[in-house]
């Protein structure tokens, strides 16, 4: 989507569509106002006689609008002033958005920036407004015999009131367009069916973003025999009972004005089809497992928003991809597996299958001296139980970096919540066998399920967060969300910022 930012007076903007945020009993916004004034107080009337209910995510056209340069308007309600805060303002973005793409226009402008917002600034406002917009935008009817018509909409122009801000407003647009974007793929990752994204397809995936990267991005592709031949057998033994061959997909982007820089590694689950294997899950509902290769998809849309804003730092992008299937040899309750790391395991249940691609991806990322590890994973259904499908479950070996991932989350909008990693825990996962069972028992499942993960970081700071709540919506609007690649984006961004401070102060 193209974007431009606009200082002028909205009443003479000439648009197709003129987007305008009004508060339920409360002044008029200062461009809303300018507006109202020169089209006769054509919004105040439609208030003040209740033709229109500006109610929290309310939306409605005003056709004509005469003495505007506007051809129409669009009126989003955002509830009453004194609640306004980040939800309301995303939650009438998006009402306001989804609304203005099915209109048959190819261009608009939108005046969000003077929504006010504790703590937010323009950057932040315009940033919300553009990754809406790519949203709205999104559609997945690939395999439609009768497809949507796409929305027109092509470009959103926003309208400001303070011309100082418009540096402010053009980097937040452009930073949203970017996460967006990237946020997109991922939806269209988690949407495909498991008989077309499979770990091939991922791997192939990636080779396409690194051919699109002017040489941004470097791709390389680990196969079943390269795997082998690494030690690499818990990942491989969770793709043992498919006839599709496992994958470790390792991307680099070197950003960093020092390529000797430490990278910051991102890892993801990419269980592209998950029956349970051997510990076969219930018929109901398994057709969502398609989804259980979030974490991966959050990686590959945080790859397509880095290779977008280009940030100065350095990045590994590492997913381990299988599909776990149950056949003759597929991995059984009770096996135990060697772990690249040497540790062994006793697999006492094979649906929890996602914990042993990483541990081994985990171990592959030591040798790259990572600044810090944050693997991204739908691992556990305990997390939902805990948090719902809002908060993210995030658990670490690093305080500093826990608080870091939590402060980039706030400032994404795409939150987490911090879970105990305590000592106590990781005796549940002791094993009569082997060094370590892949389960650790009924309680605290998803902080086990960490714990787990845990004894393969050990040698550099480690994040791990458990999607399962947040990777995807169940019912009517069954689909991929793209979390958290806002989330994973935001992180990234922070540590660049972090790295221009510690550079100007050498």
């Amino acid at each position: 989507m193209e974007f431009s930012v606009q200082t002028a007076n909205p009443a003479k903007a000439e648009t197709a569509c003129l987007v305008l945020p009004v508060f339920k009993g409360s002044d008029l916004l200062p461009a809303v106002a300018k507006l109202d004034d020169a089209s006769e107080r054509l919004i105040g009337q439609l208030l003040e006689r209740g033709d229109f209910d500006a109610a929290l995510g309310n939306v409605q056209l005003i056709p004509f609008a005469p003495g505007l340069g506007a051809e129409r308007l669009l009126l989003v309600g955002l509830g009453k002033r004194e609640k306004c805060q980040e939800t309301a303002f995303i939650k009438a973005l998006d009402a306001a958005l989804t609304a203005l793409v099915k209109l048959p226009i190819d261009e608009a402008c939108i005046a969000f920036t003077d929504v006010p917002l504790e703590d937010r600034d323009t950057t932040w406002k315009a940033r919300k407004t553009f990754e809406a917009a790519e949203r709205a935008i999104y559609r997945f009817d690939r395999f439609k015999s009768s497809p949507q018509k796409a929305p027109s909409l092509a470009k959103l122009n926003l309208i400001i009131s303070d011309a100082d801000a418009a540096p402010m407003a053009k980097q937040g647009a452009a930073l949203g367009i970017a996460i967006g974007q990237g946020i997109n793929l991922t939806r269209t990752l988690g949407n495909l069916p498991g008989n077309v994204c499979t770990p091939r397809y991922l791997a192939e995936q990636a080779e396409q973003l690194g051919r699109g990267s002017q040489g941004a991005l470097e791709v390389e592709i680990l196969d079943e025999e390269a795997l082998e031949a690494l030690g690499a057998h818990s990942l491989l033994s969770v793709g043992r009972g498919s006839q599709e061959p496992s994958r470790l997909i390792v991307m680099k982007y070197q950003g960093a004005e020092n390529p000797e820089e430490a990278p910051h590694v991102l890892v993801g689950k990419g269980i592209t089809f998950d029956t349970g294997g051997i510990s076969l899950k219930p018929g109901e509902g398994m057709d969502e497992m398609k989804f259980d290769m979030g974490g991966a998809a959050s990686v590959f849309g945080t790859v397509k928003a880095v290779l977008a804003i280009k940030p100065k730092l350095n990045v590994v992008f590492i997913v381990a991809a299988a599909e776990n299937m149950p056949d003759g040899a597929a991995t059984k309750p009770g096996d135990i597996i060697k772990t690249l790391k040497g540790l062994t395991v006793e697999v006492l249940n094979t649906d929890a299958e996602g914990r042993l691609v990483l541990c081994d991806a985990l171990t592959y990322a030591e040798r790259f001296t990572p600044a810090s590890v944050i693997d991204i994973a739908t691992l556990t259904g305990a997390v939902i139980i805990g948090l719902g499908h809002h908060a993210t479950g995030l658990l670490s070996n690093d305080d500093d970096l826990a608080l870091d991932l939590l402060d980039a989350g706030e400032a994404a909008w795409d939150r987490a919540w911090h879970l105990p990693l305590w000592d106590e825990y990781q005796e549940q996962l002791d094993s009569n066998f082997a060094d370590l069972a892949n389960i650790g028992g009924r309680p605290a499942g998803t902080i086990t399920a960490a714990c787990f993960l845990s004894r393969f970081a050990d040698h550099f700071p480690w994040a791990h967060l458990d999607v399962a709540g947040t990777a995807w919506n169940s019912g009517k609007q069954k689909g991929a969300t793209g979390r958290p690649v806002g989330l994973l984006t935001q992180y990234l961004l922070d540590r660049e910022a972090d790295a221009q401070v510690e550079n100007s102060d050498d």
